[in-house]
């Protein structure tokens, strides 16, 4: 599914590319463009071949960039980084999702801030699978018994929608598909209808294939990350 070279490929042609693969799917999975440290030149040249959805992992970066155009071009933005509770507060209103809420407290602290400012967020609850320390989000454990009672997770203004997890770091394939396969598998079994956010550049034609609705893909769109 990965045979297209994407870094001799215009921005517009990856996401066709991308666009094309997705197509061939039953199911209607959205893709985010994720466009951190990419200038606005880039995501605009994104805008001009049809992409409205983007995923930003720092508040900051996404606010100064997207500020000028979200309403303009009806444009979606995800936040993907870790949910922090010093700038919890500047998601609502500019991000529409934010898939990075980790840890109970983090949370908790949502579903305050979202009284105060009255500006509907949705957001995913983070998974860490293959419990490496490297990465951050709930244990399969302590996913299990979040969602035994699912009512206290939301107010009028945060509802989640779904649950977002990451491959292992090595990008071993089998143990990626495996990662995957059993997020669909808690989803299934305990909240239906609930949505998945994984896959990455390297890896979302299995996600795809396990049953994901949301990819989160940066390089194979933009090319490669600018670290400057």
């Amino acid at each position: 599914m990965l045979s297209a070279d994407f870094s001799i490929m215009s921005i517009k042609e990856n996401l066709e590319h991308i666009h094309s693969e997705l197509k061939s799917t039953p199911r209607n999975i959205t893709l985010i463009a994720v466009s951190k440290t990419k200038p606005i030149e880039s995501i605009e040249e994104a805008i001009l071949a049809g992409q409205k959805v983007f995923g930003e992992n720092k508040i900051k970066e996404g606010i100064e960039k997207f500020t000028p155009i979200k309403e303009k071009y009806n444009l979606i933005l995800h936040h993907l980084g870790p949910v922090q509770s010093g700038n919890s507060k500047k998601l609502f209103g500019i991000f529409d999702y934010t898939h990075g809420v980790s840890s109970l407290s983090s949370l908790e602290n949502l579903l305050k801030e979202s009284e105060k400012y009255k500006k509907l967020l949705k957001y995913f609850l983070q998974v860490n699978l293959t419990e490496e320390d490297s990465k951050s989000g709930f244990n399969e454990n302590e996913l299990l018994n979040l969602v035994q009672n699912p009512t206290h997770l939301e107010t009028d203004f945060l509802k989640m929608e779904g649950f977002m997890t990451m491959g292992p770091s090595s990008g071993e394939k089998k143990l990626t598909k495996q990662v995957f396969h059993r997020l669909n598998e808690i989803r299934n079994s305990f909240l239906p209808l609930a949505k998945l956010s994984m896959g990455m550049s390297g890896d979302y034609p299995l996600a795809i294939a396990e049953g994901t609705d949301y990819i989160r893909v940066g390089s194979s769109i933009f090319g490669e990350r600018n670290y400057n």
